[in-house]
């Protein structure tokens, strides 16, 4: 298992730009889970600051969905709007413990 870890500070939005966000936001989630196999796709949001966490059963399905036209537009559009930085990480699950 694999799970991809985005961090962002975003720009201040108008109300507009944040319904816009959001819209996209859920499509995008919505479109990894039933399209590409994700497992499972968490976002917290405090302040201006952003985390995504999601979980994906390959590398190949993470490749997959980066390059998804839909996630391409989205991804320019946080560089261009949304995003003030932000960082990916890519990391293998090693051990998961639940109770």
């Amino acid at each position: 298992m694999y799970a991809v870890i985005f961090k962002a500070e975003m720009n201040p939005l108008q109300e507009d730009d944040a319904d816009i966000y959001c819209r996209i936001a859920k499509e995008l989630r919505d479109l990894a889970v039933q399209k590409y196999a994700c497992v499972e796709f968490n976002t917290v949001i405090e302040g201006r600051n952003e985390m995504t966490i999601s979980y994906w059963q390959s590398l190949q399905d993470i490749k997959r969905w980066k390059q998804e036209p839909e996630h391409l537009m989205a991804q320019a559009l946080g560089r261009e709007k949304f995003y003030k930085s932000y960082q990916i990480q890519v990391v293998e699950v090693l051990r998961e413990y639940k109770h």
